[in-house]
């Protein structure tokens, strides 16, 4: 396949006239100057990964804007995302995961990471398979195209005083042995799916999980991402610093062995000392913005983190809004209101759009140990290409800015791997998925 870019944008900057030769799902020859031949665009782009997703948390969303007694918070948020599992069977989580990864696709990411910790039927029963929900996880992704790295989340307890998991938490539950069990089988779906797919492991958070349950998971895989919630609520890190003598981050810098596979998600609420720590751990700080917000858990450290030389990717988390342009809106934005100046993560010689679309290629190809992130020979054809029709003679940075700070602009095509699964801004399978994605939200809603 053959793709031609009026403009492109490779690791060396923006170039015209560019040549992109995919084959077998990865990038066979990058030719600046090329003529027009195949395939033609206006603006070609590395896609990134969406590195930290929940959809089954989609068919929530606009269900819990409300405000319950007390002030509205994180915790209440969650319990009544508890009480909404019990409804869930495996085939409403397929139907769910098909249409977030059809969101996903036609907002520009290549890839999703789920953070996959629906594992059990109701009540915290075994399915048959064990990773009966994990399969049907793979089964969406292999339904829709978008590259997959999956991520078996262990979760053990309650909180880190050892207490019992309860309602709707009995779905997430496994002892180190059940999980070992649980993450073999997953990895067998996995192993089916296209061969751009991975599988790493998700210890769900401190709270969540033991030191020695954190250890164990290592040694279950041990290869590919780790991801772990961290330090995304100020009565998290009470609690972590009450049980544990140190604040969530401080605390795996000094115990664990975090390095460039690690993914440490939200991260929000750091000491200056733990992102300086994190940034130059070669980890990979997972945010999600338009989540964080709408949770209320605060602001990122960016201009402090990215001044170290910190990697960050983007990610939908709670699926309430997915939107690659507004997940980095939102982030520029909230450092802006935060230190009340503009175009606070630009450089030099990069607008505030390229400095996020570069960090959120990079950071998330890593994040979910993809060999993808830029367009160069050998790694994955993961490419957006960008339709300025609305807006044009934009040219170089502008077009990033202009994407990702205005509503001009779209996503015209897409590929995954080598797969053109985005066409004329549309999912090619959008209709069939959005159909049955449909039946599932009216049944779960008869029956709210």
């Amino acid at each position: 396949m053959l793709i031609h870019a009026g403009m492109a944008l490779l690791p060396q900057g923006w170039v015209k006239d560019v040549a992109v030769e995919l084959r077998n799902g990865r990038i066979l020859s990058v030719t600046p100057g090329a003529a027009p031949a195949g395939e033609q665009v206006e603006v070609l782009l590395p896609a990134p990964v969406n590195l930290h997703s929940h959809v089954f948390q989609r068919a929530m969303a606009g269900l819990t804007e409300f405000r319950s007694a007390g002030q509205d918070s994180f915790w209440t948020w969650r319990s009544l995302m508890y009480r909404f599992l019990d409804r869930l069977a495996p085939q409403d989580l397929e139907a769910i995961a098909a249409q977030v990864m059809v969101e996903t696709a036609e907002a520009g990411f290549a890839g999703l990471a789920e953070f996959h910790y629906l594992h059990h039927a109701p009540g915290g029963a075994s399915y048959d398979d064990p990773a009966e929900m994990a399969g049907r996880i793979v089964q969406a992704a292999r339904e829709t195209g978008v590259g997959l790295t999956l991520l078996p989340v262990m979760y053990q307890r309650g909180g880190c005083d050892g207490r019992a998991l309860t309602g709707g938490q009995l779905r997430f539950g496994c002892d180190t042995e059940r999980f070992a069990q649980l993450w073999q089988a997953a990895a067998g779906h996995v192993a089916g799916l296209a061969s751009d797919a991975r599988i790493g492991i998700a210890p769900h958070s401190l709270r969540a999980v033991s030191e020695a349950g954190l250890t164990a998971a290592l040694e279950i895989a041990r290869d590919g991402p780790v991801h772990i919630h961290v330090a995304e609520q100020l009565a998290e890190v009470v609690e972590v610093q009450s049980y544990l003598g140190g604040r969530p981050v401080e605390w795996l810098m000094h115990r664990m062995p975090v390095d460039a596979r690690w993914c440490l998600i939200h991260a929000t609420q750091m000491a200056p000392q733990e992102t300086m720590d994190l940034a130059t751990s070669g980890a990979v700080t997972g945010l999600c913005p338009i989540t964080e917000a709408n949770l209320g858990d605060g602001v990122f450290d960016a201009l402090r983190y990215l001044g170290a030389g910190g990697a960050f990717g983007v990610g939908s988390d709670s699926n309430v809004l997915v939107s690659l342009r507004e997940e980095l809106r939102t982030l520029e934005y909230s450092q802006r209101l935060a230190r009340r100046g503009r175009a606070l993560l630009a450089t030099e010689d990069r607008s505030t759009g390229r400095v996020l679309w570069e960090g959120a290629v990079q950071g998330g190809a890593r994040a979910a140990g993809r060999a993808s992130g830029a367009i160069a020979g050998g790694n994955w054809g993961d490419l957006v290409a960008l339709s300025l029709k609305d807006v044009p003679g934009r040219t170089g940075d502008a077009v990033l800015d202009t994407f990702i700070f205005t509503n001009s602009g779209r996503v015209d095509r897409l590929w995954s791997a080598g797969r053109q699964i985005v066409r004329d801004g549309r999912h090619i399978a959008h209709e069939p998925i959005a159909a049955r994605f449909r039946a599932v939200m009216a049944r779960l809603g008869a029956a709210l």
